[in-house]
């Protein structure tokens, strides 16, 4: 059965005792979960939805190293995302890549465009030389390379580098929950924390099962939230007390056909001063974000952040069709949890960054993560570790790398067998990529399988849904490997398909149904019929 995996985890999460509870299984969570057990410590992860199903699954599918904290002299807070950064591009080199991002300056801007162009030649240099180096742009030049642009107002650009998310942040942050699993963490989705007690040196938490309702007690010697925008009424139900909290912002894309074919990042401000990006992501166009301070972390895209977007894209755009509501393919909304000192403290909006926060109740051995971002997430995971020491779990010396793809002298023997079988051959004219590149970014050594699965039936390699860039051994191996619960689950999260193609075309998709008994067998139907509800 496709949830066997989920099902044998929530088994081996009773009648025992773990080292560590992690609450909440995004970017924070899932970092912890791998960087713990990675280090030999029993751990348990939950997450009352999908893996990544919240703000991990909504950022702008960038890794960067915060070029626009210099404006509030954040310095130290460049100098460690870029470090970051650095160490993603070396650890994860088939999927987090370097991008060139185009930015225009208008004619006006509360900085002239040399000086913008100075900052990011201080950025280059505070991230190491890591990259290509920045170049100034005239707006002629601007105009000869993205004749998409409209320079009419240009005062002129540049040109810098940051990086990007080859597939999409979802997969990312799924990476890390099976490394973890690959170490030893007992992980289950949709599974919720209702009620948790500490009591004789260990804490008693309650947990259900969001699909079945029933509920058990899960004990563990420390306990982290890492529940993201929920990290504050957790900690309420929980009773603990914490001098940092959350304010929030809503960030919404908007996902369009490819508007310019060009692998660059165009990068704008927007009518509120804010950065505005048109992102490649594959075939398609990702246009945001909006910056928009919320109360709440449930939100929903309105007409009034449609409207925001498109009509900043047709200003700065200079499109044969301006771009309307008609165009949108999908979209994307959430909320950035952002950290606040203070209980009521206030905060200038505007200068409010990203940086995480670990607060730490040490007598009752419990850690909350406030804020961050996906840039910095090897820094959560070690010092999530680095504090699991402090507080007395045995955490063994000396530290083993626990995150990263294989080496590479795994990846060329995967490209050597891939080659000598054709594997690229096979590869379907509407893909990005050849088959082995794709195979090997998305699940490393697991690809081994793949290719065996092929070399059995090469029908295998074929696409179940056009245009998606998944083969049905790809699915296969998810329905095995990845813990998909509901189809969701994997059109949206472990892939990107429900985000570059139109519901419609989703829905008339021969493949979909046979994707669905791939993945949920005799359950195939009630699930496709609940996905389907749902468009």
């Amino acid at each position: 059965m496709t949830t066997s995996l989920r099902s044998t985890n929530i088994s081996k999460l009773r009648d025992q005792v773990f080292d560590v509870l992690i609450v909440g299984g995004g970017i924070n969570g899932a970092v912890s979960a791998a960087a713990l057990a990675g280090r030999g410590l029993k751990v348990a992860l939950i997450d009352r939805g999908d893996f990544a199903s919240g703000v991990s699954s909504n950022s702008s599918n960038l890794a960067w190293g915060g070029i626009k904290y210099l404006e509030s002299h954040e310095y130290l807070l460049v100098n460690k995302l870029c470090k970051s950064r650095n160490e993603l591009m070396r650890a994860y080199p088939s999927t987090v890549k370097e991008i060139r991002f185009f930015t225009t300056i208008q004619k006006g801007f509360r900085f002239g465009s040399f000086f913008v162009y100075l900052g990011s030649v201080l950025y280059w240099l505070i991230g190491r030389c890591a990259t290509q180096p920045p170049r100034y742009l005239s707006a002629r030049y601007i105009e000869e390379q993205e004749p998409e642009i409209n320079t009419s107002n240009a005062a002129g650009g540049l040109e810098y580098s940051d990086c990007y998310l080859y597939d999409n942040d979802a997969r990312f942050v799924f990476k890390f929950i099976r490394k973890s699993l690959n170490y030893g963490c007992i992980a289950a989705n949709y599974m919720e924390s209702q009620e948790s007690v500490f009591e004789q040196g260990q804490w008693r938490s309650q947990v259900r099962d969001v699909l079945s309702g029933d509920t058990f007690e899960l004990r563990s010697r420390s306990l982290i939230n890492a529940c993201g925008p929920w990290v504050d009424s957790l900690n309420r139900e929980t009773g603990i007390a914490t001098n940092y909290h959350h304010v929030f912002s809503k960030g919404i894309h908007l996902i369009v056909d490819q508007i310019t074919d060009n692998r660059r990042v165009l990068t704008f401000f927007a009518s509120d001063g804010r950065l505005f990006f048109l992102i490649p992501m594959g075939p398609k166009t990702c246009i945001g974000t909006t910056d928009t301070q919320v109360s709440s972390p449930t939100v929903s895209v309105t007409d009034e952040d449609r409207d925001f977007v498109l009509s900043n894209a047709n200003a700065l755009l200079d499109l044969e069709q301006p771009l309307t509501r008609e165009d949108i393919i999908a979209e994307r909304v959430g909320v950035r949890p952002l950290a606040i000192a203070g209980e009521g403290g206030t905060a200038d909006w505007v200068q409010l960054s990203r940086k995480h926060v670990i607060e730490v109740d040490e007598p009752r051995r419990h850690l909350s993560i406030f804020g961050g971002k996906l840039t910095d997430c090897l820094n959560v995971g070690e010092e999530v570790t680095d504090w699991m020491a402090k507080l007395g779990l045995p955490v063994p010396q000396p530290k083993n790398r626990w995150y990263g793809e294989p080496g590479e002298e795994l990846r060329t023997e995967f490209m050597l067998q891939a080659k000598l079988m054709g594997l690229d051959d096979l590869t379907d004219p509407s893909s990005s990529e050849p088959l082995s590149e794709r195979f090997w970014r998305r699940y490393g050594e697991a690809a081994f399988g793949l290719l065996e699965r092929i070399r059995e039936d090469t029908s295998c390699a074929k696409l179940l849904i056009k245009k998606a860039e998944y083969t049905r051994c790809e699915i296969e191996l998810a329905a095995r490997r990845e813990m998909v619960v509901k189809l969701e689950d994997f059109m949206r999260r472990r892939s990107k398909i429900e985000q570059v193609l139109r519901r419609e075309e989703i829905a008339a998709a021969p493949g979909l149904r046979e994707a669905c008994e791939i993945l949920f067998g005799s359950e195939a139907e009630q699930k496709l019929k609940e996905y389907l509800a749902q468009q």
